[in-house]
């Protein structure tokens, strides 16, 4: 049995999207995984897709999920989600690689997506990617 519960919170009068939930509450013991930000840097260090928005969002959510992982949760355990994207990307291509990587979420977390002119320490990448998650906690 959980110690927590995780509700998420789309009233009446607001906009209800598949892709994003308006509010999520925890309540009850739970363990909170921050996750810093992630971009298309794999394992060895290598910058994959250079240019291509695509690419890089699926290796930003590998990353995202072997965090996830290690810690025995997954996306369906997200809560939030800041996407940051170079300006002149197309939000809707990284979009399609979010469904495909992470599938359809009954409960989908809520996203917040910001542009940016460029990320100074690696001015190749296209997207950076922060987030929480919350599961259940040990006694």
């Amino acid at each position: 049995m959980s110690t927590f519960t995780m509700g998420h919170i789309n009233p009446e009068g607001l906009f209800r999207s598949e892709a994003f939930s308006q509010a999520i509450t925890v309540t009850g013991r739970a363990k909170t995984i921050y996750i810093g930000g992630q971009n298309a840097i794999n394992s060895k260090g290598e910058l994959i897709g250079v240019g291509d928005l695509e690419l890089q969002t699926k290796q930003a959510l590998h990353n995202i999920k072997t965090i996830l992982a290690a810690e025995n949760a997954s996306f369906a355990d997200l809560v939030k989600l800041n996407i940051y994207l170079v300006s002149g990307s197309d939000p809707l291509v990284g979009y399609k690689a979010f469904q495909e990587m992470t599938g359809s979420l009954d409960n989908p977390p809520l996203v917040t997506v910001l542009f940016v002119s460029e990320f100074t320490s690696r001015p190749s990448c296209l997207l950076e990617i922060d987030g929480i998650a919350v599961i259940e906690g040990k006694d």
